[in-house]
């Protein structure tokens, strides 16, 4: 009996941890500073994550106002890795584009060394 009530009293204990859950202020501030960087790269409405990223970001906002603040606190971080993965597909692109142009050069440099008497 006494067992049963320990395990009672810890789970709901446990239940009153879950429900008093506080908002998550700093995680969407830092979703929204993800959104950000994301967008001072280059990432646009063409860039997916970022879409998602905004469409998180305002569900999440919409879930602190709900006072769901699990939700709430889910969605933010997956609108700012969302948005860290913009950035990094926008940057990843950038760094091909220069790649690639740095190959021309180089193959047009020695075409031109080739054909030096």
């Amino acid at each position: 009996m006494r067992t049963q009530s320990l395990i009672l009293g810890v789970a709901l204990l446990g239940l009153a941890g879950c429900a008093s859950d506080p908002a998550p202020h700093e995680q969407l501030r830092l979703s929204e500073q993800a959104l950000e960087q994301a967008k001072a790269v280059g990432a646009t409405e063409q860039v997916p994550e970022l879409k998602l990223a905004e469409d998180k970001l305002a569900r999440a906002r919409t879930d602190m106002l709900s006072e769901d603040h699990r939700d709430a606190r889910m969605r933010a971080e997956q609108a700012e890795l969302d948005a860290r993965l913009a950035e990094a597909r926008v940057l990843t692109q950038k760094s091909e584009e220069q790649l690639d142009l740095l190959h021309k050069r180089v193959q047009r440099l020695r075409k031109q060394l080739e054909a030096r008497p």
